[in-house]
Order: structure tokens, then sequence, then C-alpha cells
């Protein structure tokens, strides 16, 4: 019999959103918070096999290697970069994934891009309040939306931005003009995407060269009006000079769905900022996702289990 632990489920939506019947013979439990340090490890001790909730909970060598149990960990989605899958491989423990279908993330960017132009927050709570009227929106329709990273959720929110008749150019290290004509969008260079764009929707895989990618000087770039979306990783943005800029009303306003350290701690300054909307992680977090997500990491115990894995991690 296998002992295993799915971990960070804090909607507690993995028994909800697939069926584990099949593996009835084995122990599972379900960890709705998140720990680290030495109180992770006396946790997780006992399971031979892990089920992940995208990077809420790093598996680095040091956590690996105090597991002399862990046999088999299997991650929501195909990239993790909070767990050490090389160093997992090489001490025998499969690592496994999970298709991750992303559109969830690309319309939540939207959503929230439409929320700041229109000011839906501070509006919703004045009427909470007993108020009215707060602020006047703007049109989406004519306003420049700028992508940066053209990838498969920023192509999709190029797709949603062109429904809504914006002018949709895109801007990254890596990006060519090609493959902007391919998705239809005008690339731009990164001076005049960050100078001209009302709306910027951050779609990037975190990597060193990219981390505080926009830092307080391309935040001086940016129109006084424009806002900031990230759905994607917290530290491609300063946060410091994030804050400062919104502090000082240099920029229109901001949405970010993605923090250094998740939960975010309730006493964050982040939380106080003005111009800034916050949701907690849900970009990729609605209920179809989850059936994929937990549908598939049955499938996945079940087949490691039966002795063929599937969906290994390269």
């Amino acid at each position: 019999m296998h002992k295993i632990a799915l971990l960070d489920d804090w909607m507690d939506d993995a028994r909800q959103a697939a069926d584990w019947s099949c593996l009835s013979d084995h122990a599972i439990d379900v960890f709705h918070d998140t720990i680290t340090g030495d109180a992770l490890i006396e946790r997780l001790q006992p399971y031979s096999i892990l089920g992940v909730m995208r990077e809420r909970t790093p598996l680095t060598k040091e956590v690996i290697d105090a597991l002399p149990n862990l046999q088999a960990i299997i991650t929501s989605g195909m990239r993790n970069a909070s767990i050490d899958t090389a160093y997992a491989r090489s001490k025998g423990i499969v690592v496994m994934g999970t298709q991750s279908p992303g559109h969830a993330t690309a319309e939540l960017a939207m959503i929230l891009i439409g929320n700041l132009a229109r000011h839906i927050m501070p509006s919703a709570h004045a009427m909470q309040e007993g108020g009215w009227q707060v602020a006047t929106g703007r049109d989406l329709r004519g306003a420049r939306l700028g992508i940066l990273g053209l990838g498969r959720l920023g192509s999709q929110v190029a797709k949603f931005g062109q429904a809504f008749g914006m002018d949709v150019v895109a801007w990254s290290q890596n990006l060519t003009k090609a493959r902007c004509d391919e998705v239809g969008v005008t690339y731009l260079d990164k001076e005049t995407f960050f100078q001209s764009c009302d709306f910027i929707s951050i779609h990037l895989k975190l990597s060193e060269r990219v981390r505080h990618l926009i830092d307080a000087d391309m935040l001086a770039l940016m129109k006084h009006d424009a806002c900031l979306i990230n759905t994607s990783r917290a530290p491609i943005i300063d946060k410091d000079a994030l804050s400062a800029a919104l502090r000082a009303g240099a920029i229109g306003g901001a949405a970010i769905d993605v923090y250094d350290y998740e939960p975010l701690p309730s006493d964050d300054p982040l939380r106080q900022l003005p111009n800034l909307i916050m949701t907690p992680h849900i970009g990729y977090v609605t209920k179809e996702t989850m059936q994929i997500f937990y549908g598939q990491m049955v499938e996945g115990i079940a087949a490691f289990i039966d002795g063929n894995p599937i969906r290994e991690l390269p």
C-alpha cells in the first residue's frame, strides 16, 4: 500500500474534481495549507507519492534528501520550477505532470484589464458603502494593449484584446516580427512598447534574464495613466519599484495575481497600495482546470503504481 499526500489543496478541490476510487487500496491524505522548513519535512516523511499543486510548495534538493520513502512526484502542469526535477530523477524518483489548458489565466488577464479600465473595484466598493460614482473609466476599443511575451497565453490575450477592438502590440527579448505577424499583432521595440501602451499584460516564463525586467526605469517610460497586469510570475516586476510608482501616481494602476510568497502575508505592504487590484493567484484556478489537473493526477498515480509511469517530465 502506498501513502499518498496531496499538497496545497487550498479550496478542497481534489476530492470534488476527480474520482479517486481506483486508488482506494492506498492511503490518501489531503493538505489544505502551505508549510515550509522542518514542519514540511516532518509532514511528508511517511509518504511515497506526492501530488503537487503548481508551485505552491518547493521540493528542493534539501527537502527531497529528507524524504527517504519518496518514490514519485506528480505535479499539475508539465513544468514546475519549484521542483528540483533533475535531482529527484537522479535519486530514482519518478516525476510526472498533467496537461494544463492555460486559457483560464488568459481569461483572468483580460478580466483584470477590463476592471482597471472601468474602475470596477472602487465603484463596487463605493456602492457597498452607500456611495455612487467615484471615477470615469475609459474605452478598451482603440486603446493600445501591449503583450509582454507572445507565447501560448500571450497570444490568447492578444486575441481577446482584438475582439474588444484594441490596438494590440507585442515585445519580448526573443520575440520576432514573424511571430507577431503569425498572431496578427504589431511588433514594437522595447522603448516604444513601454512608452506607447495603455495596458501591458505580462506573459513570460520566469528566468534570470527577466527577473525585475520591469524596474523603475521601465515604469518611468510608461504613460501616467497606463496600467500593468501580471498573471505570470511575481519576480518579473520589481515590487519596490511598482510600489513607489503606484504611491506616486506615476502610472494609472496595476493588477497582480502572483506574489513572491504565497499565500501573501496578511500584513504585506502590497495590500495597502492605491490603484492596485490584487487577486490570490487564481489565474488557473477554475473548476474545469482542476478537473484536468486532479483527474490526470489520479491517472498518473495509478499508472506509476502499475509500473507504467505516464507524462514524465523531461
